[in-house]
């Protein structure tokens, strides 16, 4: 009889054991197809935001060079700092997103531990120089604005018309007309300039509209026929008008950047582990 009664105890024990162990397993699969899973979606979108920088990156770039071509001297009101002129910013931000978001692509996808760190790297950088350069903007506003006055200003008096094709003539013109204004701050910063020495003329594209059609209105030494206000105050105006534009714009560049990161360095330490010889079933190198 008590033979019987441990030989019983000892198959109970055992089907518990199994059932245990079976449970144990289920729940373990349970949670590396989770795993496995939740790291299979996020290098997915990882992969497809940064595919969709690329592109982003490939039509600025795209833009840029076109306006380079096309528009060669048209874009740019400050001929003394060619640099800052819209062709060369488009290309700049073109190649360095480009640039990035194939690292992060190409990084995410062949599970490159050297790639997703140079990805880390450069968006850490664009980072701190972004916040930099914001910072110093806010703080040196006043300052800043001043600086960009009277180098607008220098530019009227020294390469107004003596730009190739009168590149600076038509980007004067252009923007005279659509925010109807004449000159930086006012018209007389177009008196005595190098185009015309000792002459009190503003260009014609300062003329308001009724007066548009008159021979030679700017040069017919009458304020009453131009525009009163700078385009530096009209600009400004602009400017603040769509400043929500702007900050849309900049939350949509911080959450990709943000989200850029994370994911990274997500994917980073698991590339990390899988070199290091740890096995997590979760994260299957074939998914």
């Amino acid at each position: 009889m008590p033979s019987q009664l441990i030989d019983a105890w000892r198959r109970s024990s055992g089907g518990w054991r199994e059932d245990y162990q079976h449970d144990l397993s289920r729940r373990v699969s349970r949670k590396s197809d989770m795993g496995r899973s939740g790291y299979t979606c996020v290098r997915h979108v990882f992969c497809s935001l940064n595919v969709f920088v690329w592109l982003a990156g490939c039509a600025i770039l795209g833009v840029g060079v076109w306006l380079r071509l096309a528009y060669e001297g048209y874009t740019n009101l400050l001929p003394q700092y060619s640099l800052l002129s819209a062709d060369c910013s488009f290309i700049a931000i073109g190649v360095i997103t480009f640039v990035v978001a194939f690292f992060g692509c190409c990084g995410a996808w062949f599970q490159s531990h050297c790639m997703l760190v140079t990805y880390f790297s450069l968006v850490i950088f664009m980072f701190l120089v972004e916040f930099m350069f914001a910072t110093l903007a806010f703080v040196y506003r006043t300052g800043l604005g001043a600086f960009m006055v009277d180098e607008l200003q220098k530019g009227i008096r020294f390469h107004y018309n003596s730009s190739s094709k009168n590149a600076l003539h038509n980007l004067w013109s252009h923007v005279h007309r659509e925010f109807h204004c004449c000159g930086v701050q006012e018209y007389t910063d177009w008196y005595n300039i190098n185009a015309w020495p000792k002459e009190q003329w503003v260009p014609n594209s300062c003329c308001i509209s009724k007066f548009a059609n008159t021979t030679d209105c700017g040069h017919s030494g009458s304020p009453d026929m131009w525009y009163q206000k700078g385009c530096s105050e009209q600009v400004q105006m602009w400017f603040l008008d769509r400043l929500h534009i702007v900050g849309i714009v900049g939350l949509v560049v911080a959450f990709i950047q943000l989200f850029g990161l994370i994911s990274s360095m997500l994917l980073f330490c698991t590339v990390r582990h899988k070199r290091s010889g740890q096995t997590y079933k979760s994260y299957d190198h074939a998914s």
